[in-house]
């Protein structure tokens, strides 16, 4: 989750200005990047609890270590709550996940380089602090009660407001961790075929990411708990956005849908003021009841662009946000997955020719069936994995013709790997994680801590 947006303090004069603020995105393909997000679970290693923010072995002294690396701490109310280097940033989640914002990079290879480099930095200060981290969908062993809350103020807001709007978004808050990918787009038409796209192969991502199968030391009876845990957060800002599909789709009906997503603050001064369950088009108006006569600036409208969840997400780039979090080197296949699928002409085509005749009822089927059923998950005359199988295929293709060589001559299509020897097998990380529970991990999940750390 993001914190205050950066922007400048604009005036917004009219809507025409909130579909101009998406519009800007558009950029010529020689300046698409890609940037990718991920967020992992801090452990101790003595009791595999998780980290509070205060303490020796806290998260703040976490951070506080990072900075020899040339990080430079953000406050917020004299509390270090993030840090900030060469266009990224290494924030928290609402229970202390840790999470790594990646600056927008050329290539796949650039942006493994920069989560490998990422990961080395945090290995090196954890270890002095007797602690690990992990990457999985859902914390395997804690309950919410034991999750810590970091000082942040729109967390608490956040914390206050969820339980009115569905039964697991505190779970979502403080138990979930995700990888995704943030990619651009040319103009409004592509757009429009990117987001169709990645909406209805979303649950494709979520099936060979699916990695939260335990709940408090248990199988919960999913694959992909994470995801499930979605469909009973907040309906009004979460989902598979219907309207994107309906002819006429545009930034100016993504701004409407915003418009309707209930405010969770305003940023003022170095505070949040709690406006949950507001109206942004009160605010447009003067009409916020808790800043009656004040209008919104563009920081504002970015604020609140970050408060909407669907399972892709538009600002001035496209998120994909199906996954779960993982290993190193799925971290470095989601980003493969998408720009294979839609930073190829031909790739993106074909992608669509996959997708084009979903009915509505097949793409909830889809997103609905998957984080119990994942890759078995029936779908026509056949399962889930055949259609995993071609998007893979046809992301490899794209990543080919885009030719992006490291250093060894190696194209992007590496990092596809893992995915597909999960496809083939039909296998998901979450049915390979269940398999060691029953079997050399006696009934237990604490292995997962020593096995799958970072």
């Amino acid at each position: 989750m993001s914190g205050p947006s950066p922007a400048k303090q604009v005036p917004i004069e009219n809507r025409a200005a909130l579909v101009e603020a998406l519009s800007s995105g558009n950029k010529p393909r020689e300046a698409w990047r890609i940037g990718t997000e991920h967020e992992k679970f801090g452990f101790r290693l003595d009791d595999l609890r998780p980290l509070t923010y205060d303490g020796p072995q806290g998260i703040e002294a976490m951070l506080n270590g990072l900075t020899r690396f040339g990080w430079a701490p953000v406050l917020e109310q004299g509390r270090v709550i993030a840090l900030t280097r060469d266009n990224a940033s290494v924030s928290l989640e609402p229970a202390g996940q840790l999470e790594l914002s990646g600056a927008p990079l050329q290539t796949i290879h650039d942006t493994c380089c920069e989560t490998t480099s990422h990961l080395r930095e945090v290995k090196t200060v954890s270890d002095e602090l007797g602690i690990g981290f992990l990457g999985m969908g859902f914390q395997p062993k804690w309950a919410r009660a034991d999750m810590p809350w970091m000082p942040k103020g729109r967390y608490r807001i956040m914390r206050d407001y969820m339980p009115k709007v569905g039964g697991l978004g505190l779970d979502m808050m403080t138990r979930t961790c995700t990888v995704q990918v943030n990619l651009d787009f040319a103009s409004e038409a592509d757009m429009v075929k990117k987001f169709r796209v990645s909406l209805a192969l979303q649950p494709i991502a979520t099936a060979l990411f699916a990695d939260s199968p335990f709940t408090e030391g248990k199988p919960n009876g999913y694959l992909s708990y994470r995801s499930h845990i979605w469909t009973d957060t907040d309906a009004d800002r979460t989902g598979m956005l219907d309207f994107v599909f309906e002819d006429g789709f545009s930034f100016e009906r993504y701004v409407d849908y915003l418009l309707d997503v209930p405010m969770y603050f305003v940023y003022r001064d170095g505070n949040y003021i709690d406006a949950a369950g507001h109206s942004f088009r009160d605010f447009l108006a003067g009409k916020l009841a808790v800043l009656p006569g004040e209008t919104p600036t563009l920081a504002d409208w970015n604020d609140h662009m970050t408060t909407a969840f669907p399972e892709v997400r538009l600002k001035k780039f496209l998120e994909m946000r199906g996954a779960d979090g993982g290993p190193w080197n799925r971290l470095c296949a989601l980003p493969a997955l998408w720009v294979g699928l839609l930073y190829d002409d031909a790739a993106l085509d074909a992608a669509w020719d996959l997708v084009k005749d979903f009915s509505l009822a097949e793409r909830h089927a889809l997103r609905d069936g998957v984080p119990k059923h994942g890759f078995k998950l029936p779908f026509r005359d056949a399962t889930l994995r055949e259609l995993a199988i071609e998007a893979l295929k046809i992301a490899g293709a794209g990543l080919k013709r885009r030719a992006r060589l490291n250093a060894s001559g190696v194209d992007e299509a590496v990092f596809l790997e893992p995915l597909i020897e999960f496809a083939l097998a039909n296998e998901t990380p979450a049915e390979r994680k269940l398999d060691l529970y029953r079997t050399a991990w006696g009934g237990s999940v604490d292995p997962v801590f020593r096995d799958f750390a970072y």
